[in-house]
C-alpha cells in the first residue's frame, strides 16, 4: 500500500488538498480506505453523521468496483479536499466497461449517502466511481 499527499495549494476557493491511496483490489483492505475517509472528513469538520455516510459510501463504491476488478491489480482512491467539500474517486482496472446499473440497490445507497455520484470510464480497461459530499448539505427527507 502506498500513500501520497500533495502539498496544499491555494486557489480561488481556498485550500485544496489531494490525498491518493493505492492498495490491492481485495476487500480485506477496504478498512484502510474507511479509516482514511473518516480522518480526512474530520479534517474538514464534517459531522459524525456526515463522516459515517462518507465511510459507507466509499465502502459501497469500492465493493461495486471490486466485482469487476482484474485480479492482482490495485484499487486507487483519490481524496480531494476543497473548503467544505470532499470528492472521492475510487478506480480499478477492469476487463471491459460495464458501468454500474443506476437502478440497483447499491447505486441507490450511494446516491442517498453522497451529494453527487457518477461512474466514469476514461479508458476501456479502467472504471471509477466519483463521490462528492459537502459539509452541512441538507439531505433529502
Amino acid at each position: 500500500m502506498t500513500e501520497h499527499t500533495e502539498a496544499p495549494t491555494v486557489g480561488m476557493g481556498g485550500i485544496r488538498d489531494v490525498v491518493s491511496v493505492r492498495l490491492p483490489a481485495v476487500s480485506a483492505y477496504l478498512s484502510v480506505l474507511r479509516t482514511a475517509t473518516a480522518g480526512l472528513a474530520a479534517r474538514l469538520d464534517f459531522t459524525l453523521d456526515e463522516i459515517e455516510d462518507l465511510r459507507i459510501a466509499v465502502d459501497e463504491a469500492c465493493a461495486m468496483l471490486l466485482t469487476q476488478a482484474v485480479p492482482g491489480t490495485d484499487l486507487t482512491a483519490e481524496f480531494e479536499l476543497t473548503g467544505q467539500e470532499m470528492q472521492v474517486r475510487v478506480e480499478v482496472s477492469t476487463v471491459g466497461t460495464a458501468l454500474p446499473k443506476r437502478d440497483e440497490f447499491a447505486w441507490m445507497v450511494l446516491t442517498a449517502l453522497a451529494d453527487d455520484v457518477d461512474a466514469v470510464t476514461d479508458s476501456p480497461d479502467r472504471m471509477a466511481i466519483v463521490l462528492r459530499k459537502r459539509r452541512g448539505a441538507a439531505r433529502p427527507a
